[in-house]
């Protein structure tokens, strides 16, 4: 039997997307139908938003649905996005056993947990997690293309590329690791004015140049800027997949936000 007490709990099931299992997978089989089928080389890394379903739900489709070809491939994800709620510096890991969400229980790796901790940039900070959506509308995403896998999650705060980099070099592994930065792109701009900005930080991602991207142009900046430092380094090819923003999802052209999703290889 699980012990509750070791299981992080859905923070925004109800309100980012759907807190019935039933009604949560529908909706992604659907997100996920409406892209297309690749047989391309499955990606080591992808750049997802984390904006409610409704609104960046079909742009984070569009990379989610190229993991499917290694659904028995893939048994581990290590995942990064930005504080919301809690100021923090360095990563903040979780000592949960589970990650729950309405469509299950994600373990933890605890022994690669145990491994970073060694790193003087992570800690172990819970509150960071409980209401952190970041991270948690990408669980449900992994559990619908990917068979059974751990999750490494780490809430970034403040912190150089340098410092993301050394913690993604040493969870990289090989085929059956997934590393999944989550971040939207510019915020509360005019449709146009957005649109320029973001094709602009596209293009940088695409260039592997964190120093071209600056904080007004993505929410996870930082865990962004560290993959594309190591992506850098590995001499990695980067793809954008897909680049909108709620102006053209569910929301008006007024104030938008941004969404992209990235491929690396």
């Amino acid at each position: 039997m699980i012990n509750a007490n070791t299981v992080r709990t859905p923070a925004v099931a109800g309100m980012f997307y759907p807190a019935n299992g039933h009604e949560l997978r529908t909706m992604l089989n659907d997100f996920l139908k409406e892209t297309k089928s690749y047989s391309e080389k499955v990606p080591k890394a992808i750049i997802v938003p984390h904006a409610g379903y409704i609104y960046s739900g079909s742009v984070a489709a569009s990379v989610y649905a190229r993991l499917t070809a290694a659904r028995d491939t893939i048994n581990r994800v290590v995942l990064l996005g930005p504080s919301h709620r809690v100021p923090l510096r360095g990563l903040a890991c979780s000592r949960m056993a589970y990650f729950a969400t309405p469509l299950g229980n994600i373990p933890v790796d605890k022994a690669a947990i145990d491994e970073i901790s060694t790193l003087p940039q992570v800690s172990t900070l819970e509150q960071a997690h409980a209401q952190e959506h970041s991270l948690e509308v990408q669980l449900p995403f992994l559990q619908t293309v990917l068979g059974d896998f751990s999750v490494i999650p780490l809430v970034v705060g403040e912190a150089s590329p340098e410092q993301v980099g050394e913690v993604l070099e040493k969870l990289w592994g090989s085929k059956e690791t997934l590393i999944v930065i989550s971040s939207d792109l510019s915020h509360f701009h005019d449709y146009e004015s957005a649109q320029k900005m973001d094709k602009l930080t596209s293009q940088a991602i695409e260039n592997l140049r964190p120093e071209d991207i600056h904080y007004e142009q993505a929410c996870g900046r930082i865990p962004l800027s560290g993959l594309l430092q190591v992506a850098r380094a590995r001499g990695m090819h980067a793809q954008t997949v897909d680049l909108r923003n709620s102006g053209d999802t569910a929301g008006s052209k007024n104030q938008v936000v941004g969404y992209g999703a990235y491929v690396f290889n």
